[in-house]
């Protein structure tokens, strides 16, 4: 799939700030091989599901689809960073045609992109917004009339309502 990137050059921030892979994680940025079935979650963006695998690690975040050989309809990568910011994407070692969603913390779809098999070129956020980049099949978006401005929806209400290291509702604290 394709590689995460932070403007500036930085490594992708690990989805819990707390979480310091760095201390415990010793593989290289992306792996050179395929990640194993990622964890799922359910997404609704207006009457629409999908079923996501969630990356959250360094490792998850910048290998993503690479060396992945399909994505079924109906099933997407959900990229969740610790923080918004301005992110880029490209297909580094990626053959399978994408369309990715930038989104902000309250799940809402800033801007979509369809990414090029294999194209090396990053593809930047026009926001600095971004928390969640959401890759499905190229063209999903479209088939499925859904614009910027739609909203994702987990099956415990919004993105921000959700523990992304257990994948379960935030507890309240």
């Amino acid at each position: 799939m394709a590689l995460a990137l932070l403007a500036g050059c930085d490594p992708p921030v690990p989805a819990n700030a707390d979480d310091s892979p760095a201390d415990t994680d010793t593989r290289p940025l992306h792996l050179e091989r395929a990640l194993p079935k990622l964890p799922t979650v359910k997404l609704w963006v207006g009457d629409q599901e999908l079923l996501a695998e969630v990356a959250r690690s360094v490792a998850e975040l910048s290998t993503g689809m690479m060396y992945r050989t399909n994505l079924a309809e109906g099933e997407a990568m959900l990229f969740v960073f610790a923080r918004p910011h301005r992110t880029a994407f490209y297909m580094r070692n990626t053959t399978v045609p994408l369309t990715a969603a930038y989104i902000d913390i309250e799940g809402t779809i800033l801007e979509l992109h369809d990414l090029e098999p294999l194209n090396e070129t990053p593809v930047p956020a026009e926001s600095d917004q971004v928390q969640f980049v959401l890759e499905t099949p190229r063209g999903w978006f479209g088939r499925h009339e859904v614009r910027p401005g739609a909203v994702l929806r987990t099956p415990y209400g919004s993105l921000r309502e959700l523990d992304w290291r257990t994948l379960r509702p935030r507890a309240i604290r």
